[in-house]
């Protein structure tokens, strides 16, 4: 079973969280374009599991391999499909759960959908897993777009009510995106990051686990970017963001904030700059007017759910039954999995504007 996003660049992610391996098919990215694998295996390795206290034990190097469209690291074909082997699955950790919905879980509903053939282990298709072949993709564009001047970056905003500063929304660079990314625990702020990690582990020696939210921006974009109503940066971010199962919610610029401006105090007025630049002296618009960028940074903010896996016990159904009855899930899970989701927002923001400006370059 697969998925696809995109038009001008088309994405297909394919596999199971305890598979043998996970994938993507990439159509339409530029040809000619050399892929630096090394900046794309660290890329990776800030979204894989099994790397210290505040996640899962779950081991994957993530390791990409190239098995069609790309020679000596340089892409030579309209489709491009990379592979990850998965090489620590243990799926007799989800025997029990088949006839037993866990809360929070798509189990339920894709029971009824698929009926007997939709296989629970690890979440099945369903699972953050298939998040690591997103990354594959949203890699690859951010290598590209940085050649354009394009830079996407993102901080973890929050986790269970403690805040991190928040980008600048007129003046965030692009160094300092780089500078976030070098972070083993991305916060702006080192001392909010400690107060986060403490909270992570408070969850996790109760058997419970937090969510929180990713601010996510994009420098260097030229105005006129995007299309109108259906087809807007919004829109086509929003709908590649909430591929990422655990997403909840997604704003842009001031966001839900404007309910309480007046336009006065929400209209981002405009400038000349000593260049002749057009910009604007806030950016309550978080870079978009109309679907379409105005050469401000484009920023926005998703809301991440807890894990639902929890040793906490919880009530549920025997499908089989028709009876009330109660789980603990067992297995290997994130107490936090707003850390590891970062390069993931980064990733989905990377492929939505690549989809766009090569629909503009058509």
């Amino acid at each position: 079973m697969s998925s696809t996003f995109g038009e001008n660049l088309r994405i297909t992610i394919y596999g199971q969280s305890h598979s043998d391996s996970i994938g993507v098919t990439v159509e339409g990215f530029p040809k000619g374009f050399r892929i630096d694998e090394e900046e794309l295996a660290a890329f990776m390795a800030r979204r894989a599991p099994g790397k210290d206290e505040f996640s899962t034990p779950r081991k994957e190097a993530d390791k990409v391999e190239f098995i069609s469209g790309v020679t000596d690291s340089v892409i030579d074909s309209d489709t491009v499909e990379a592979v990850i082997y998965n090489t620590n699955r243990k799926q007799h950790d989800y025997s029990e759960i088949n006839n037993t919905p866990r809360p929070g879980h798509a189990d339920y509903t894709a029971k009824m959908k698929y009926g007997e053939s939709y296989n629970a282990t690890g979440g099945g298709h369903f699972s953050g897993r298939l998040t690591a072949p997103m990354c594959i993709a949203g890699g690859m564009c951010m290598q590209w777009l940085a050649k354009q001047g394009i830079t996407v970056g993102a901080h973890i905003a929050s986790i269970h009510g403690v805040e991190d500063k928040r980008f600048d929304p007129v003046n965030v660079t692009a160094d300092e995106l780089a500078q976030l990314k070098e972070k083993k625990f991305c916060c702006i702020d080192d001392g909010a990051a400690d107060k986060m990690k403490a909270e992570i582990l408070k969850a996790k020696s109760e058997g419970n686990s937090v969510g929180g939210s990713i601010e996510c921006a994009v420098t260097g974009l030229p105005a006129g970017i995007g299309e109108h109503m259906f087809d807007g940066i919004e829109n086509r971010i929003s709908l590649i963001a909430f591929g990422i199962p655990a997403v909840k919610g997604i704003e842009f610029g001031a966001g839900f904030d404007v309910c309480n401006m007046y336009g006065s105090e929400n209209n981002d007025e405009f400038y000349c700059d000593e260049n002749g630049n057009v910009r604007t002296h806030t950016n309550n618009c978080g870079g978009i007017l109309g679907g379409i960028s105005n050469a401000m940074p484009v920023i926005f903010r998703v809301a991440i759910k807890p894990t639902p896996s929890i040793a906490v016990e919880q009530n549920t159904v025997s499908l089989k039954e028709k009876q009330n009855t109660t789980i603990r899930v067992g297995g290997r899970h994130d107490p936090c999995i707003v850390q590891r989701a970062v390069p993931c927002v980064e990733a989905a923001a990377a492929i939505a504007i690549t989809d766009l400006i090569l629909r503009k370059s058509v």
